[in-house]
C-alpha cells in the first residue's frame, strides 16, 4: 500500500486502516443501486458508473459506544475524495460513465463519459463526465433514455452505439428512473420526475414532465 499526500492508498477495495485512507470505489461509486436497463434484441445491458472514492479510518469510539472501532475522518465518517466545494473527484476523469455490456459474451459494447461539467466545458476541458444517480430505460426503437447526471440533463442515445441523439436541461437535476407508456393517440411518451436534492445537487423542483417520441 502506498501513501498519497499523507493518505494511504492502494488497489480496489483497499480496506480502511488506522490512518486515513483512499478507498475506491466508495459507498457512492460504481453503479450503486440506481438500476439497469436491457435491450433483447441487441443483447446488451446498459448501466452507469460513478468514479468516486472515500477517504476514512478506523478509530477507537467513545467509551461504552458499539461499535468499539468504527469509520472516521476529519470530515465525518462518509467523507469523498473530491473537492467540497464543487463536488469533482479527485481523481484523473472520467468522473462519470456509461456502459453497454453484451451479455453473450461479457464484452463492453461501448463505453463512453456520461455527463458534463459546465465549468470545464468552457475551458476547453472535455470528456470529464460527471457524478450521476439514476437509472436508465430502453425502448424497441433502439433508443436509450436516462437523465442522472448532475448537469441536470435528459439525454437519448442510439443504444446500439452510444451516440448522444439528443438532450435538454431540466429546471433541476432528475435522479430517477424515467418510464414510457403508449398514449391513446397512439404516441409514446417518457415521463420522469424533476426533483433535485441528490448527494450533489443542492437545486430543488417539484415537476413532471412529459415527453413525446416524434
Amino acid at each position: 500500500m502506498a501513501t498519497e499526500g499523507g493518505m494511504a492508498s492502494g488497489g480496489p477495495y483497499t480496506h480502511y486502516g488506522n490512518k486515513l485512507t483512499v478507498v475506491f470505489p466508495g459507498t457512492m461509486g460504481t453503479t450503486n443501486w440506481p438500476g439497469m436497463s436491457y435491450n433483447p434484441e441487441l443483447g446488451y445491458l446498459f448501466l452507469n458508473t460513478i468514479n468516486l472514492a472515500d477517504v476514512g479510518k478506523i478509530s477507537k469510539s467513545d467509551e461504552g459506544f458499539d461499535p468499539p472501532y468504527d469509520r472516521s475522518s476529519p470530515w465525518g465518517m462518509y467523507a469523498r475524495f473530491w473537492n467540497n466545494d464543487k463536488f469533482w473527484p479527485c481523481q484523473k476523469p472520467p468522473w462519470g460513465e456509461l456502459y453497454a455490456i453484451d451479455v453473450n459474451t461479457g464484452d463492453i459494447a461501448w463505453e463512453i463519459p456520461f455527463g458534463i461539467e459546465e465549468e470545464l466545458e468552457a475551458k476547453g476541458i472535455h470528456g470529464t463526465g460527471t457524478l450521476n444517480f439514476g437509472g436508465s430505460i430502453t425502448t424497441a426503437g433502439g433508443l436509450l433514455f436516462i437523465t442522472a447526471t448532475r448537469d441536470q440533463r435528459f439525454r437519448a442515445f442510439e443504444a446500439a452505439t452510444g451516440k448522444e441523439l439528443w438532450s435538454t436541461k431540466l429546471e433541476t437535476g432528475s435522479y430517477t428512473v424515467p418510464m414510457t407508456f403508449l398514449g391513446k393517440n397512439g404516441k409514446q411518451y417518457v415521463v420522469l420526475t424533476d426533483t433535485g436534492c441528490s448527494f450533489y445537487d443542492p437545486t430543488s423542483s417539484d415537476a413532471v414532465i412529459a415527453f413525446a417520441l416524434p
